[in-house]
């Protein structure tokens, strides 16, 4: 099973740690850390949405125009388009691209994020409309004909693009969450799903709650699995665990005093996501190999926010350890972005690369081994 090694497409250069000294968008920086990425190893790289941030889509498309190799996934929020606008935008940015675009649909875990751009639905209703959302896009992308669409969210009458992607039938979807109805939604709609980085057990379930919601919704194929965490790596353990503290205590300097891990008056998260990594960090500081909670902690429990901590032969065991529970999407993201992401392609890709190569070839010389067998079995019988 091939493995992918997914980053992130800062366009500015602040992180959880240090303070932005660029431009929130800085074209210099931007294509330099994607560079970083694509020299590096990597597969692909996240355009994030944030209410207020800049706009992903033309900052992939700045991306795409300047590098030939490097995949992109951009994130999506559906409140802040219709339907079919966003898929002329998506089958464009494919086509900037040459067929290197995925598409990450978010549904929104935080009411006040949400109501920053005029979104005041619950947080069902979200769902609910991100489903039917990503069905009108998949349509558009697909359809060569003029369709009619009336359901809850969104009606209208022969619509028909002008523009489809350069990927065959259409660009992957990729969706994430853990709730109820996040596994509803992406076990029926996501070729990708993305979790955060939990211990290995935890894990195991969420991917089996994806399966069975890919079951339910009569999908006879399953998502691919992305995991995502903050690797903390160095030369040996030891200044590994020192530079993982470090990076603590600049991410609780940095949010202020107030709840462990939380600015001063900060809310509880909504979302199920945080929620779990709040309830992991509470339980324990340390799991499995090298997973490594306080950082999670000490956002709050904000996003990708897990670390493994160790030597790059560390994170990487690690990481296979994920690979081995069916998660063929790694993705990872430092607190110096630049030079993590370099350090992270220098050192660890390399080893899971070999690994997971190792791992392929054992399992065809079973297969091989297996099918003969076979075969002298059925000799020895006729």
């Amino acid at each position: 099973m091939p493995v992918e090694f997914l980053g992130i497409a800062a366009t500015g250069d602040g992180s959880e740690t240090t303070a932005r000294t660029t431009a929130a968008f800085d074209r210099d920086y931007t294509l330099r850390l994607a560079r970083a990425h694509e020299d590096h190893g990597w597969d692909r790289v996240l355009f994030a949405y944030a209410a207020g941030a800049p706009e992903p889509a033309a900052a992939a498309a700045f991306l795409a125009s300047h590098l030939d190799r490097l995949r992109i996934l951009l994130a999506h929020r559906p409140n802040v388009s219709y339907p079919t606008f966003a898929a002329k935008t998506f089958a464009t940015l494919d086509r900037i691209s040459d067929g290197r675009l995925t598409v990450h649909f978010i549904t929104g875990g935080n009411d006040h994020e949400q109501q920053r751009e005029g979104d005041f639905l619950t947080k069902d209703q979200r769902y609910e409309r991100t489903r039917e959302y990503i069905g009108i896009v998949k349509k558009a992308w697909t359809s060569r004909e003029p369709f009619d669409h009336e359901g809850p969210y969104y009606r209208f009458n022969d619509f028909v693009s002008d523009v489809f992607p350069v990927q065959q039938p259409r660009p992957a979807v990729s969706f994430g969450g853990s709730s109820e109805a996040a596994y509803a939604a992406g076990g029926a709609e996501a070729d990708i799903y993305c979790l955060w980085g939990e211990p290995l057990a935890r894990t195991a379930e969420q991917i089996e709650r994806v399966k069975e919601a890919a079951r339910a919704a009569g999908r006879t194929d399953v998502p691919r699995i992305q995991v995502a965490f903050r690797p903390i790596i160095a030369p040996t353990e030891e200044l590994a665990w020192e530079k993982a503290h470090r990076t603590v205590a600049a991410i609780r300097a940095r949010r202020g005093a107030g709840r462990p891990g939380a600015a001063p008056g900060a809310a509880a998260p909504e979302n199920a996501g945080s929620r779990r990594l709040i309830e992991i960090a509470e339980a324990g500081e340390r799991y499995d190999r090298a997973l490594w909670t306080p950082t999670a902690a000490a956002t709050g429990g904000a996003g990708n926010s897990n670390a493994l901590v160790g030597t790059p032969e560390t994170v990487a065991q690690a990481l296979l350890d994920y690979y081995d529970l069916g998660v063929d999407i790694l993705s990872a993201r430092g607190y110096h972005l630049l030079d993590d992401a370099i350090d992270f392609g220098r050192y660890v890709i390399p080893i899971v690369r070999e690994e997971v190569a190792k791992r392929d070839a054992a399992a065809a010389a079973r297969a091989e081994r297996a099918e003969r067998d076979r075969h002298q079995l059925i000799a020895a019988q006729a």
